[in-house]
């Protein structure tokens, strides 16, 4: 299996935080690639990243739009 590269452009916002483990909203180039959004999990202490979703500008567009109608 290759290896995937990856590097943190702009850190936006840790959303919650469990022991070790952070759910983050990051920009992250993968493979050297323009940096997308990037919501998944992550544990910086040993380098490891959980599953998690990446989104272009107009996909983050959406959600903004989706969540801002939502009555929580």
């Amino acid at each position: 299996m290759a290896e995937i590269k990856y590097e943190i452009i702009e850190r936006i916002a840790i959303l919650s935080e469990k022991h070790n483990w952070t759910k983050e909203l990051n920009k992250v180039s993968w493979n050297n690639r323009t940096a997308k959004y990037d919501l998944r999990d992550w544990n910086h202490n040993e380098g490891k990243l959980g599953k998690g979703i990446t989104l272009n500008d107009e996909e983050v567009q959406n959600l903004k739009e989706v969540l801002n109608n939502m009555e929580i």
